[in-house]
């Protein structure tokens, strides 16, 4: 389990720098207003993957039950963000989705450098 949680942590960890990083650049290239948008979106998304991360820790403990917290998070995000006038749609679920680059980057850099 601890080399569980060590990989929990580096994932959570570089999809903080991620967007960290996003969030500057749009900032840089858009506006202000835009990187917001985006903030909001991956900080639902580093949520998401905790959430996510918890649940898949627990598998095995429990019994399996139907899970819609997640999907309500995501659902949740994107109809507030259609609703409300303030925030874009595009950059909140781009946002949201950098924990997915966060994912395939850890893949690859381990992949690629052997240990």
């Amino acid at each position: 389990m601890q080399d569980y949680y060590r990989l929990q942590q580096n994932l959570l960890r570089l999809t903080v720098l991620f967007s960290a990083i996003i969030f500057v650049c749009v900032w840089y290239f858009y506006s202000l207003h835009i990187g917001l948008n985006y903030l909001i979106g991956a900080c639902t998304g580093v949520v998401y993957l905790r959430m996510l991360a918890k649940k898949v820790a627990e598998m095995g403990r429990q019994q399996s039950q139907l899970s819609s917290g997640r999907l309500a998070i995501v659902i949740g995000l994107i109809v507030l963000s259609t609703q409300w006038q303030q925030l874009e749609v595009l950059p909140v679920f781009l946002g949201f989705l950098t924990y997915k680059a966060a994912l395939i980057g850890y893949t690859i850099w381990t992949a690629a450098l052997p240990e």
